[in-house]
């Protein structure tokens, strides 16, 4: 019973330092575009960020559902030292790619790692095949979704205000990013927290510390606060890449892609479906500036984070059943 306790209080160490990690893993994609435009200092994006955030991950449980029941057969097959080795490989992944400032995603790296995880030490039988499928189906539509509806509203910008100014347009669009920014960064809580709210309540439901699959209200709050700390401390490497390498933003452009990258996310979220909200940044900074002009986005830079994106979730399956092995020789 104490290696049980001691188990399930290491699962929820792992997943708030996940939930950090995530935080300023993540902070690019709400203040990237708005930092890059000066529509915002970096210091209050990150501040407002940071709230939203929080937020945002206080509104609803539908993502944590999915993420804890979709992706396993059942509560029963995983234990504590399956989620241990699936945050290990989530955490070494998100640490990799912060490292070398590339855009990759959080929600991939975990669903990797918890697969892997099942995989090593439980067999095929593990998984929830029709539940992953519907994962990795919306994790892969997502950017492409975000991309087709950047250029759709983008295109409806240079309609609608063709007329204005650059100067004036871009005065009007500043004020407007810091709306933009505040609703990317609250859809981006509303999804990304529920991850790790997800694995905590795995934890302690098939523990029996819970009687049912619900997210406890402690439980909502360690995990917003967490990726809140997280966003707070910033993300420079990613944001560089996110804000400027692959479409020179401007306060229009910036707009359109904070707002279009919200609704993504945010319809997501009532669907209960996890998605990548860096996928979905890219995706819709893709569409803005394909709508300007195709050879306008850094398509070099795009197709390595395609890569990134594509090698995600085998590289941290990998890590994540490695450290299974791990886990069980220690524990």
């Amino acid at each position: 019973m104490v290696e049980l306790q001691y188990l399930i209080f290491m699962v929820i160490i792992l997943a708030l330092i996940f939930d950090f990690i995530n935080g300023f893993h993540d902070t690019a994609n709400a203040i990237a575009t708005s930092v890059s435009t000066r529509a915002l200092y970096p210091n209050h994006a990150i501040m407002l960020a940071a709230g939203f955030n929080f937020f945002g991950a206080m509104v609803s449980t539908g993502v944590a559902k999915t993420i804890g029941g979709d992706i396993v057969s059942s509560p029963s097959v995983v234990d504590e030292k399956i989620l241990i080795a699936a945050l290990i490989g989530a955490i070494t992944w998100n640490l990799l790619t912060w490292y070398f400032g590339i855009p990759s995603s959080s929600s991939h790296a975990l669903i990797g790692g918890l697969i892997g995880a099942v995989l090593i030490s439980v067999g095929l039988d593990g998984l929830n095949w029709h539940g992953v499928g519907k994962i990795v189906a919306g994790l892969i539509a997502s950017p492409a979704i975000a991309l087709v509806t950047g250029i759709i509203i983008m295109n409806i910008i240079f309609r609608v205000f063709e007329r204005f100014s650059p100067h004036v347009l871009n005065d009007k669009f500043r004020k407007l990013q810091v709306v933009s920014a505040s609703m990317i960064a609250f859809s981006n809580g509303s999804n990304d927290a529920q991850k790790s709210m997800g694995i905590i309540t795995l934890a302690l439901f098939s523990g029996g510390y819970i009687p049912e699959f619900e997210v406890p209200t402690y439980v909502k709050v360690m995990c917003a606060a967490a990726m809140a700390i997280g966003t707070a401390t910033g993300g420079w490497r990613i944001i560089k890449t996110v804000g400027g390498k692959i479409f020179k933003l401007e306060p229009p452009s910036g707009f359109a892609a904070d707002f279009n990258s919200s609704m993504v996310v945010f319809s997501a979220t009532l669907l209960h479906l996890p998605v990548s909200t860096t996928h979905v940044v890219s995706g819709s900074i893709m569409g803005v500036g394909t709508a300007k002009r195709v050879n306008a986005v850094r398509w070099g830079t795009a197709q390595q984070m395609v890569k990134a994106w594509g090698i995600t979730i085998p590289i941290t399956a990998a890590i994540g059943a490695s450290a299974f092995f791990l886990v069980e020789a220690i524990f």
